[in-house]
Order: C-alpha cells, then structure tokens, then sequence
C-alpha cells in the first residue's frame, strides 16, 4: 500500500489499526453498478376517485446528485396518449432487483419536437415535500455525443419492462452510422445496433434511457415515440385492472409500448436544459407563442421526395436518382404541412427489397415548424449498391414514397444544375444573405451547372407558398460548364413569406431551394428584428416601458428582453436562442404567430430568487443566418463558480465486508459530513450531511458527491451486529487515486 493511501487510513481512524482493515486500489473509469444506479424508471400515473393507474412509462437517467432527471418528453409532458396527472420515479436501490418507487417529480424543462425532458425531483413517495439540495442521489456526468464517431462500443441502459418488475439493464452496442436533420445537423442522431448476449433488440422502455461511451459518460438518449392512438398488438400492453372489474383484457388501458430502439438523441441537445435548470431559471415567452401551431380539421402530410447527395444551409445541393458506389451522404427531401411537436413520423428504407434498420428511422417525433421543407440525411457509413426504396410514415400512417434510387457503378456525367443561391436586387444594388431576404422589387437566383449541352429545354419555376407565381423555359444556349441566373420580380415589391425556386432541365427535377422574404432591405442581411434590447422591470408590463439596459449591479428576481419586428408573415420559422457567458440554456426554433408587424415581444428570464451573475446574450435568427443580438451584463458579469460542474475532487467508492466471513454487508448507510461538523456534532440532520450511501445487496457502495482536495470530512459508520467506525480529519488530494476504491472490514461485537 503506498504512503497516500496509507495516510487515508490513518487519518480516517476507522482504519489506523492496521492496513489490513482497508485497502484501495485504482478502478476503471467506467463504472456500471454506479450508471445503474442512476438510471431511473418514470411513470406517469392517472389518478381517478376510486383508483390510480399507469398512463405511460420510460427509463431516465439521474444527472445531479440533486435529482434531476433526464428523460424523452413524450412519455412525461400529458399528451392524447398520456394522459396522466402526477409522476413517479422508482430508483434502482440494489443491482439486479425492481426499482423502488421512491419519489414524486415534475417536469421543468421541456423540448417536445427533440423529445427530451428535465424532470426534478419534488415529493417524497408520500407527497411529502423534498429539499433538492439536501438530496444525494446517484448520477452520470454528460459528454458531448458529437464525440462518437462509426463502430464505437457504447453501453445502451434502460429498464426492459412496463410494469416495474424488470431490473435496469445494460445492453452491448455499436454505432453504425448518423442521421441528420435541419435542426440537429448531420448528427440529430446517432444510429447504433445492439451487440449483446441479454437482448438482440433494445426494448422501447429503453426509450429515455442512457447509452454511454467508454469512459462511462452519457453520450446519448436512446428514443423511440409509441403509436398508441393507432394501436396495434405490439403498440401498446395491459397489465393492469383500470376499470376494477377483477380482469386484465382489453377492456382496460392499453399503455404505450414503443418498438425495438436503434436511434440516440445525441446528449448535446440535452445541455440547454440542464443548464438552465442548473441556473435556477425559466424562460416564459408570449402566450401564443408557446402554443402548438395545429390546422383544424388537417391531418398531417408530406410530399414531393426526392433525394439530394448533399445539404447546404439544409437546402439540397441538387436534385439526384443514382449514386457512384462507395458513396457515404445521402440526404431525403420532403415538403411537409401541418406538423406539430406532438406528430410522429418515421423512414422505412430498404436495399434490394430487404429492410435496412441501419438507414431506416424508427418513429420520433417531429422537431421542425408547421410546414417546410426537411431532410433525413444518411452520414457515416458508405451505402451499399443495390437499389433503395425509402417510405414515409406520420403517425403510423404511409404518407409518401421517393422514386427508387441507385447506389452502384461510376458517376454520370448528367447535365446537372446545383447551389442555388438568392439576392435581393434594387436597380444596381445587390441586398440580402443567401436564404433570408428583405422586402423588394426583385430577387436574383444564382446557379452552377453541369454537362449542358445546347438545345436543352431547361425551365425555371418561382413558388410563393405552394402557389406557382413565375415560370420561364427556354433552349440552352451557353456553355457546358460555369454559372448563371434568372429573377422574379413584382414592382410593388415581393411579399413576406416563403418562397421556392424549381429548375428542371427536360423535364426533370434538378435542382430546388427555398428562401424567405421578411424585413426590409438593408446591406448584408435584411433589417427583421429591430430595437432588440434588455430591460430590468418587475413584470412584463413594466417591461414594455422600461429604459434599456445593458449592465445591472443587483442581480434581480428577472430580467427582460424584447424587439420589434416587421414584414414577418404568420409561419415563418424563427430561432431564438438565449446565452450567459457563452452557454446556451435556452434554444428553440418555432413558427412566428404574432402580427406581420409589431412592437415589444417580450422575453422573461426569471428566478425564484435572483438570477445569477453573468453576461447574459439573446440571438434572434433566421435559416441559420443571425440577425439580431443584444448583451446584458449582471452582478459581476460573469457566472463565480460554473454551476454546470460539480467540483474537482475524488470520487469514493468501494466495498463494506464482513471481517470474519468475507461476505459484503448490505443495507448499511455510509455518512460523510460536511466539514463544519465533527463526529461528535452529529446528530442525524441532512443540513450537517456532505453526502451519504447505502451498500447494495454485495456491501458495495459509491458516493454520488466527490471528496473535494484538502477539505477534512468525518465519516460514520454504523450497522447493527458490527462494531461502529467514526473518524474525523479524512482527506484527499490532487495526488490520490481517482476514483478511489476502497475495501473496509468491520468486525462483529
């Protein structure tokens, strides 16, 4: 045993006997038991005057100490198929036991198109309220999912059943490829298949679950959206006696029951929300912004598929039926109408008439506005040959098919058109910024083509909306390669909206873009938002006539930021995105529903108390093109201490034997007290408590808080049928091993 660990055990007391009373040694950083620990089982229970039952269950993950829990939204947030009022957590208290149904939690951070949700901790099992901050619960630190890259071994972990008998469990994986979207990029998912001897697919109550990386960090969620309002025998699963009636049939509530899970919502998309629950704070937007865009009476659709061999500012680069083989990016374009967070859709893809579950996407809900154009783009992996068929489905439903395509043999040189981009022109003057536009008379497109031969029929249509407002068709008559243009105009000047430029050659698709008009024209991007600003004010209609503000000494219980904006037309997709200290906590993309032109939007960051120190910025964007951006400097103007990190430290960990059989003892409680409290001063009050710990059924524990350097802690160790250990003065520093596992023999008196 070396001298540092040697000076643990005499310091500590417990162990100054003699070194054969503890020994240490340096574990792997991957640790299962304790990523077991922190995954968690959620279920949102319905609860009537006569009984209560389950509405829907998913698996989550612990990601403070404190009790926040990170999990899928659908399962959690009430929805037509979750109808449920309160939700309950049960813990994984011992490895390879049911969790214990432990506490009561709420929802405080929510994305529902990314499916995500941050749950919190707030009741006892009884209803009795908790303190977080007295909380010591096992957790799992996040890392970036951007980090993993093809045929990386990840660790799936999850729960396998509905009714809360099944022990979590973990599955072997590896990752075999991404799937790209235009809010998530080319990796909105990690696509991976399951390795292992326990199951050959990952069940859908995995869905909310964790996969982690080989250090044991969470790198992703693993997600899958049941369909239960177009129940099948697989959608969904009775095991309970909803309507008393002394029967479990189909009478009774069938609760939603996701399918086999081959998709990850990397973590990346999870920290916004972590770190504004983090924070402390809330973000309230307008009323009507919040709620859901949903067309009366219209059901969800999609149509015009086709496929692109790239994506540029998530409009495709041109328009393709065959690809050279070796090829590894494929992207599937659609247009869609009527979508909202709450709508399902899923990619069904298969090669030579046989389903392909690396390519394909399982159902998930659906992250982009009301209606658009989107892709699904295949990364990472090289695409077979053979020829690909890929379906559509929204909400259980076939809703479109693309062309077959070819993947196979060299590139054709076909005449091609491609990267079409627009600028707003005013007599000699060029405005704009690609795919966002002012207001004005006439907007140029600019292309590059391919392969033209002279004599071709080539034809240039201009949408606005879904409403042909332009057409030209002419014979080529320039050269084989290089660039050109064609317009729209309106004298009275273009109107506010979305706007698409078609061009065929003979007949055929070949390339396609959309843009957006709204704003006035000003030099490099158009003037939407205007008078952005950030004011100090005790409720919104202060707000509106407050003074700007750009640094507050007092941190207040909220803060406000607000513009005004014109020429926006009702479904526009905008991006806001707040910061404080160049973290994003909060980031959504939504349709505009305010006037076409108005004054003092208004934003609330708020705090229960007051909120934190920082430089707090707000973005506002549009097509992935900022527009606008404002800074407000609070307190110090910079965040004291990250509360995004728990403190440097030593993590402990171990086993608790028994000295005369060499068996673990289970059920014993392990304290350490916070610093300002001796072993004397204690009297079995949380406030005194730094962390605490209860060894499972094999004596072994790990405490979910790390022993900062250099701080003397006391430890207590009590069990019935054993000798007590106290001690005082236990410390660590930069040089112990880290995780410290330790062996501790208590002897029977």
């Amino acid at each position: 045993m070396n001298k540092r660990l040697l000076l643990w055990g005499c310091l500590a007391g417990l162990l100054c006997l003699s070194p054969a009373f503890i020994q240490a040694q340096v574990a792997p950083s991957f640790d299962l038991n304790r990523i077991l620990r922190a995954t968690v089982l959620v279920m949102q229970v319905r609860t009537t005057p006569t009984t209560s039952y389950i509405t829907c269950v998913s698996s989550g993950t612990l990601v403070t100490r404190t009790g926040l829990i990170l999990t899928n939204a659908h399962s959690t947030i009430p929805n037509p198929d979750c109808t449920g009022d309160t939700l309950l957590v049960a813990l994984n208290v011992r490895e390879g036991e049911a969790p214990v149904l432990s506490y009561q939690a709420e929802v405080i951070q929510a994305d529902p198109g990314l499916d995500i949700a941050l749950l919190r901790v707030s009741a006892e099992i009884n209803g009795r309220a908790v303190i977080n901050e007295n909380i010591d619960l096992p957790f799992v630190e996040l890392a970036e999912g951007s980090s993993l890259n093809l045929d990386d071994t990840i660790t799936v972990v999850g729960y396998p059943g509905l009714s809360g008998e099944d022990a979590a469990t973990a599955l072997s994986a590896t990752v075999q490829g991404f799937t790209g979207e235009p809010r998530g990029g080319e990796r909105a998912w990690v696509k991976f298949r399951s390795v292992s001897d326990t199951l050959a697919e990952v069940p859908g109550v995995f869905s909310g679950g964790g996969a982690y990386n080989r250090d044991g960090l969470l790198v992703g969620i693993p997600t899958t959206a049941p369909l239960a309002r177009q129940a099948s025998a697989t959608a969904c699963a009775r095991f309970q006696d909803t309507n008393l009636d002394g029967l479990v049939n189909a009478s009774d509530l069938c609760v939603p029951l996701g399918g086999a899970i081959n998709a990850l919502r990397p973590s990346d998309f999870a920290l916004p929300l972590i770190r504004s629950a983090s924070l402390g704070i809330d973000v309230t937007l307008p009323t009507a912004q919040n709620q859901a865009f949903v067309a009366s009476g219209l059901e969800p659709r999609v149509s015009n598929l086709f496929f692109a061999p790239s994506a540029n500012n998530d409009m495709p680069t041109t328009v393709i039926s065959s690809l050279p083989s070796g090829t590894s990016s494929l992207y599937l374009f659609f247009d869609y109408e009527f979508m909202t967070p709450e709508t399902i859709y899923e990619l069904r893809v298969t090669i030579d008439g046989s389903t392909s579950a690396i390519f394909s996407l399982p159902p998930v809900r659906w992250s982009g506005g009301e209606r658009g154009l989107w892709y699904i783009g295949l990364t990472g992996q090289s695409l077979p040959n053979g020829e690909y068929n890929f379906q559509l489905l929204v909400n259980g439903v076939s809703a479109g098919e693309a062309p077959p395509l070819q993947v196979g043999g060299g590139p054709e040189p076909l005449p091609t058109f491609r990267n079409i981009q627009f600028v707003l022109r005013e007599g000699e003057q060029i405005f704009g910024n690609g795919y966002i536009l002012g207001v004005g008379p006439i907007v140029d497109a600019q292309f590059i083509y391919d392969n033209m031969t002279t004599g071709l029929e080539w034809t240039a249509i201009w949408y606005f909306g879904n409403q042909e407002i332009a057409r030209a068709s002419e014979a080529w008559s320039l050269g084989s390669n290089g660039a050109q243009s064609t317009s729209v105009s309106d004298p009275a000047g273009l109107l506010p909206g979305r706007y698409r430029l078609a061009l065929y050659i003979e007949g055929r698709l070949s390339s396609l873009a959309d843009f957006t008009i709204a704003g006035s024209r000003a030099d490099a991007r158009p003037r939407v938002f205007t008078n952005e600003r950030f004011v100090v004010a005790s409720d919104i209609n202060e707000a509106l006539t407050a003074r700007a503000s750009t640094s507050v000494t007092n941190p207040p219980p909220s803060i406000f930021t607000l513009f005004d904006w014109e020429q926006i037309a009702p479904g526009t997709l905008w991006q806001l995105r707040l910061m404080v200290d160049n973290e994003v906590f909060f980031d959504q993309v939504t349709s505009w529903s305010q006037g076409e032109n108005g004054s003092g939007f208004t934003v609330q960051i708020g705090s229960d108390t007051a909120i934190p120190d920082g430089t707090y910025e707000m973005e506002l964007l549009m097509n992935n093109i900022l527009l606008r951006s404002t800074t407000i400097s609070v307190g110090i103007g910079q965040l004291p201490i990250d509360p995004f990190a728990e403190p440097e430290g030593v993590q402990l960990r171990g086993v608790l034997i028994d000295g005369d059989t060499g068996l673990g003892i289970p059920n014993a409680t392990i304290f350490i007290l916070s610093e300002a409290f001796s072993v004397i001063d204690f009297i079995y009050n949380a406030n005194q408590l730094y962390s605490l710990t209860t060894t499972d059924r094999d004596g072994r524990f790990q405490f979910s808080r790390p022993l900062r350097f250099t701080v003397p802690y006391s430890v207590i160790i009590s069990v019935d049928g054993y000798l007590p250990i106290n001690a005082d003065g236990v410390v660590v520093d930069e040089e112990t091993p880290n995780p410290l596992d330790i062996i501790i023999y208590m002897t029977k008196g």
